[in-house]
C-alpha cells in the first residue's frame, strides 16, 4: 500500500545555541491542509532519521493525514556534528521545542495527534505530559517509560544471544572498540531477533541505519553505542512518575519478541488513564513492517474512534 508524498520542505528552528542556521525538513501523505487533523509521527534513536517509519503513511488511505520528519541533527534537517558529546545542547526540551515549532508552522498547533515510536514514544510522553491544548490523541509505539529498565531488558534478552556473540560484545565494550565491525555484527544479530525479524531488512531501515552510520552525534551524544551499551545523558532517564499528567486518549503498542518487552511499556498502561494496549503476537521493535496491515488498521481505528 504506497501513499504519494504531498507537501515537503524545510521550517525554520532557531536555536541560540547551535552556531549556525537549523531547518527542520518534513514531509506529508494524504490529503493534507493547514486546519486539518494530521497524525504527526515522531521518529526513533535519537538519532535515527523518519526512513524506517515510512509504511506508517498507509495510514493515510484511511483518511488520515501524515506528517514526517527528521529531528534535528539527522536525515535532512540540519547536521550540527561540533556538538557531538554537548549533552548540554543535545537535550530533550531541544526536541520538545522542534516539535512545537514545527506544530505552529505548519499551522496545526491547535489540532493533531502524535505517534511516536521507541526514543519517539519517549518524547511524545514527554510532549503529552506538558498537556498541550491542540493534543488530541497520543499513539506510543515500542516505547520504555524508564532506561533503566530499558537496560535490564535488554541485558535479559541479550543473555540469550550465542555465547560467542556475548564474548564478542562485552570484549569490544571492555576495550572501547564498539566502532569495530566485528562489534556491529555481534549487535546485529540482537537486532535480527528484537528489533527487526524480516529478513533480510527493509530497504528504508537499512538507508535510516546508513544514514545514521554517517552522522551518529545525537545517538552517542544521548544514547551510546548499542541498544543495551547505554552510555549517554537519558541513561538515567524516566517518566513514570509524571505519566498520570497524560489526559489524552492513549494508545500503547509493542511486540511480543520487542526488545520494549512488557515490563518496559507496561507504566504507560498503568499511569495512564484509560491508556488502550495493544501487542502484536508476531513482532518485535518494527510492527510497522512485521504485521503492517494490521498495525495500521489498529493505529487508524483508534485515531477515528
Amino acid at each position: 500500500m504506497a501513499n504519494p508524498k504531498g507537501n515537503e520542505g524545510f521550517l525554520d528552528f532557531h536555536v541560540p545555541t547551535a552556531g549556525k542556521a537549523c531547518q527542520t525538513w518534513y514531509t506529508t501523505f494524504g490529503d493534507y491542509k493547514p486546519g486539518t487533523r494530521a497524525l504527526v509521527v515522531l521518529h526513533g534513536g535519537p538519532g535515527i532519521s523518519h526512513d524506517y517509519l515510512n509504511p506508517i503513511s498507509d495510514i493515510a488511505s484511511y483518511g488520515i493525514p501524515v506528517i514526517m520528519y527528521d529531528q534535528l541533527g539527522c536525515g535532512n534537517s540540519t547536521h550540527i556534528k561540533e556538538k557531538y558529546g554537548d549533552g548540554s545542547f543535545w537535550t530533550i526540551q531541544l526536541f520538545l521545542d522542534e516539535l512545537d515549532n514545527l506544530l505552529e508552522k505548519l499551522g496545526i498547533k491547535d489540532d493533531y495527534d502524535i505517534l511516536g515510536h521507541s526514543w519517539g514514544g519517549m518524547l511524545a510522553s514527554e510532549h503529552a505530559i506538558r498537556q498541550p491544548k491542540g493534543l488530541r490523541k497520543l499513539i506510543i509505539s515500542c516505547s520504555p517509560a524508564s532506561m533503566k529498565t530499558w537496560v535490564v531488558v535488554a541485558n535479559k534478552l541479550r543473555a540469550e544471544l550465542p555465547e560467542d556473540v556475548q564474548e564478542t560484545l562485552k570484549k569490544h565494550e571492555a576495550d572501547g572498540t564498539t566502532e569495530t565491525k566485528e562489534y556491529e555484527d555481534a549487535v546485529n544479530v540482537y537486532y535480527e531477533r528484537h528489533v527487526c525479524r524480516i529478513k533480510p531488512f527493509p530497504d528504508d531501515m537499512l538507508l535510516a541505519f546508513s544514514k545514521l552510520k554517517e552522522d551518529d552525534t545525537v545517538s552517542m551524544t544521548m544514547n551510546g553505542p548499542s541498544e543495551f551499551f547505554i552510555t549517554g545523558t537519558l541513561k538515567e532517564w524516566t517518566n513514570v512518575d509524571r505519566l498520570h499528567n497524560i489526559k489524552v486518549p492513549t494508545l500503547l503498542v509493542n511486540g511480543k519478541y520487542d526488545e520494549a518487552q512488557d515490563e518496559c511499556v507496561e507504566p504507560y498502561a498503568t499511569n495512564i488513564p484509560g491508556c488502550k494496549w495493544v501487542k502484536f503476537a508476531n513482532s518485535s521493535h518494527s510492527p510497522q513492517w512485521e504485521e503492517r496491515e494490521k498495525y495500521m488498521k489498529v493505529a487508524a481505528d483508534f485515531l477515528q474512534s
